[in-house]
């Protein structure tokens, strides 16, 4: 960490508390079965000095992130902070009140609505707009809108939204979603030695998750509507923290917001819990387009994590440099990987400009520089790093086990690790414990070294999610593994995928090998999206394509459903094929859907 970073500049905890009207007390949100899915009066332990436990840089992060209640950004804005991961925001409008981003939860989002409500009156919510295709930014629209209560209502959003906003749950969602939990570290204690922030926020509500479809699509930069009175100017910036995402401006409020693309961290070209790699040359570029294209029409910057940036020519200094970071390190990255180095060296080698590394807002607390350095590299060059000696490798476990031989076996390999957690190469001693892990999990010497090497590492961390990927790799060293509170699988966003990615959904957890003899054909005829859609499974790959409503397959199909979407989503949750519609033998789904494995929700990750 930088030994000349300003601790006595005051500004930010001076922006956190402007315009606090009230914060909600007690800061607990309970679903309706009781359940708690938020509680932020967990964090008051921030109120104290930073312990030997925490980086004292991430220990000020939280505690700038765990202020939370109901603020006037200006005029006619508010924002409720602390009530989740993200921001609600609220724009008064002539009739009621427009809804920006709506928490993750449906609890989460009712409960910032009732205390806006409580200190601004009844207003009816007169619009929704989503500022991009993350689910912390659409998963409450219920609690703002209940079923029944949006219709006619404009609900807005960048072009593209929906489907990305659905298809990382169809893909990879199990797997992105067991890594999120030592990501946000959902199962460590809130405490000093624990959980203290995920650096963008304090860490994600595990209520209901729900969508709400958009009914207007911002399809170019220059697009302005006008919602409840109040006009909105919009900026469209694709590929940039998410692959549909938008700044707007109010202009007679003087208000920007930034949605994600500018907050009080350094951001994540490739977020831990995994995604597709994020473009930072893009991201940079769209930044310097938003400070020409409004320049001189507003006096605050508000985004959906952190707190406001108020003052026209800070707003424009803010933005000029997190346009600098994400260049500087895109461009770095570039040039040294030109010149050989690999992801891992770029990552040891690079540093930020003294101007950028002491700036707060550019400080790693959600990415980090080491993580989007290696993210750079992997988005150009891919995981392969030219030498043939990493082409081929061992898998972790065979290889832990040669590596364990080749060091005098698991007595002499653990006292190798042990004296360097004694000469403070905390790096390698993880390294040397993990194959012993590897090699022999239930190696408990091993398994309690490596978790204390980790407490240690994690505990050091400033960046927020290494900080709890650490700290949870040591309790399920401890414990073991564990699962998620946090279900995405909701009818509405059931719904809201796609045919095609419902069955791409079904063709991602196909069994192979024991697939590999079937030759079955399925036609699905949609009559309500008026298309014909023909799936065929050989040589264990389940595939799939349109084809003509009308006229003779070249190849019959062995059944064929007639139905609607909904009727579809049945069937692959498990109804009986004979309820609906079909030619064929209906027992061909069943052997179909007897393929299909269940996704392990608490795969093991820091164990074999």
């Amino acid at each position: 960490m930088s030994t000349s970073l300003p601790f006595g500049d005051r500004t930010d905890f001076e922006n956190a508390d402007r315009g606090l009207i009230a914060s909600l007390v007690p800061a607990v949100v309970k679903a309706a079965d009781g359940r708690v899915v938020w509680d932020n009066d967990a964090y008051d332990f921030l109120q104290g000095e930073c312990p030997p436990t925490a980086n004292p840089s991430l220990w000020r992060q939280a505690q700038l992130c765990a202020k939370q209640g109901l603020f006037e950004v200006t005029e006619g804005i508010y924002q409720v902070r602390g009530l989740d991961l993200s921001n609600m925001t609220l724009v008064e409008g002539e009739r009621g009140v427009i809804v920006i981003d709506p928490l993750i939860s449906a609890e989460t989002a009712a409960a910032a609505l009732a205390l806006y409500r409580a200190h601004r009156g009844d207003r009816p919510v007169t619009g929704l707009v989503y500022t991009h295709s993350h689910g912390d930014h659409f998963g409450g629209a219920r609690g703002v809108l209940p079923a029944g209560t949006e219709e006619g209502l404009p609900v807005i959003a960048p072009a593209g939204f929906l489907e990305h906003a659905v298809s990382e749950n169809v893909y990879a969602g199990n797997a992105m979603t067991r890594r999120a939990m030592f990501m946000y570290g959902d199962r460590l204690p809130k405490n000093p030695e624990g959980q203290i922030s995920a650096g963008l926020g304090m860490t994600t509500s595990t209520g209901t998750i729900t969508l709400i479809p958009p009914t207007l699509d911002i399809t170019r930069t220059g697009q302005e509507e006008t919602v409840d009175g109040v006009r909105i100017v919009f900026q469209l910036t694709p590929g940039t923290e998410a692959p549909a995402e938008m700044n707007f401006l109010f202009p007679d409020r003087r208000a920007l917001c930034l949605a994600e693309n500018a907050t009080h961290n350094m951001h994540n070209i490739l977020t831990l819990r995994g995604a597709v790699v994020r473009d930072a040359r893009i991201w940079s570029r769209y930044l310097d387009e938003a400070i020409e294209y409004f320049y001189g029409r507003y006096d605050v910057a508000f985004a959906s994590h952190h707190w406001p940036t108020w003052g026209h020519d800070n707003v424009v200094a803010f933005l000029a440099a997190q346009r600098d970071l994400y260049a500087y390190l895109h461009d770095q990255t570039l040039r040294l990987l030109n010149d050989g180095l690999t992801g891992p060296e770029i990552a040891e080698q690079l540093q930020l400009p003294p101007a950028l590394e002491n700036s707060w807002h550019a400080r790693g607390y959600y990415g980090s520089l080491s993580h989007n350095v290696k993210a750079v590299y992997q988005r150009y060059l891919g995981w392969f790093d030219g030498n043939p000696a990493h082409l081929w490798e061992h898998p972790p476990v065979e290889q832990a086990r040669r590596y364990v031989d080749a060091l005098g076996g698991p007595q002499a390999a653990l006292v190798k690790a042990l004296a360097c957690v004694e000469d403070g190469d905390l790096r390698f001693a993880a390294t040397l414990l993990n194959h012993l892990v590897f090699a022999d999990d239930s190696d408990a010497a091993a398994r309690d070294a490596l978790a204390g090497v980790y407490d240690r590492i994690g505990q050091g961390a400033e960046n927020g999610p290494w900080r709890n990927f650490f700290l949870t790799a040591a309790l399920e060293l401890r414990e073991g593994p564990g699962t998620t509170l946090l279900d995405a699988a909701n009818p509405e966003m059931a719904m809201a995928l796609t045919v095609e990615m419902l069955l791409d959904s079904i063709a991602v957890r196909i069994d192979g090998p024991r697939a590999w003899k079937e030759d079955m054909t399925i036609d699905l005829v949609l009559t309500d999206e008026r298309h014909r859609r023909r799936l065929t499974l050989q040589n264990g790959a389940l595939t799939h394509r349109v084809v003509p409503l009308a006229g003779s397959p070249r190849r019959s199909a062995d059944l064929t459903l007639t139905l609607t979407k909904p009727q579809l989503l049945a069937l692959l949750a498990g109804s009986d094929p004979e309820n609906v519609e079909h030619d064929g033998d209906p027992t061909i789904l069943k052997r179909l859907l007897s393929l299909v494995t269940p996704p392990d929700k608490s795969f093991p990750i820091v164990t074999p």
